[in-house]
């Protein structure tokens, strides 16, 4: 848990909101995509949806 709080840190993500966006998403989405939950992708991810 350290790490992922740590990572998400890292990248300027509040660690809290991006696990519970985390933990909403992951249900619906396909493995092919996991990638974008990553917290070095998150911001972008967020973005390309806003778009």
């Amino acid at each position: 848990m350290y790490t992922l709080i740590v990572t998400a840190k890292m990248n300027d993500i509040a660690p809290q909101a991006w696990l519970a966006g985390v933990l909403a998403r992951v249900p619906d989405m396909p493995v092919s995509r996991m990638h974008e939950l990553l917290p070095w992708n998150w911001k972008h991810s967020l973005f390309a949806k806003a778009a």
